[in-house]
């Protein structure tokens, strides 16, 4: 019985991190936070995987990298709040306007959740430099 649930565990962690790691890579080159995701996919890939736990140092390094760089300026920040309000507006308006292409509700949540998901990733970001910055290790340090 105990064989069967890891079974089961090891598939549901190896679907979801490719899932994770396909939306990663697309958001490489869309808006979104590409790294992250593809970082969330490999360790997600790595614990059902062991074989592939080589590739989640790099990984993490690159991530973490961009995550500072993107707040690593007050511009830097401003954009990232401008095109996270868009995102929220835009939502709302193919979510409500049905003249537009692939108008509806399914469109304008997405919009929505990527808007709401970038926030979340500035907040963790900026907290993360900032406690750098003053020596402190970041919240997230135990979890690793």
């Amino acid at each position: 019985m105990a064989r069967g649930v890891e079974s089961i565990r090891r598939t549901a962690l190896g679907v979801l991190g490719a899932v994770l790691l396909l939306i990663g890579v697309a958001l490489l080159v869309l808006p979104g936070p590409g790294l992250l995701l593809v970082f969330a996919g490999v360790v997600l890939l790595a614990r059902a995987v062991p074989a592939l736990d080589r590739f989640v140092a790099p990984v993490r390094v690159r991530a973490m990298r961009a995550a500072e760089e993107s707040v690593a300026s007050g511009w830097r920040i401003a954009g990232s709040v401008l095109v996270g309000l868009f995102l929220l507006a835009a939502g709302v308006v193919w979510a409500l306007v049905p003249e537009l292409p692939y108008s509806g509700w399914a469109t304008g949540a997405s919009l929505i959740i990527s808007g709401i998901v970038l926030f979340a990733l500035l907040v963790w970001s900026h907290r993360r430099v900032r406690a750098a910055r003053r020596g402190s290790p970041p919240e997230s340090a135990g979890a690793r």
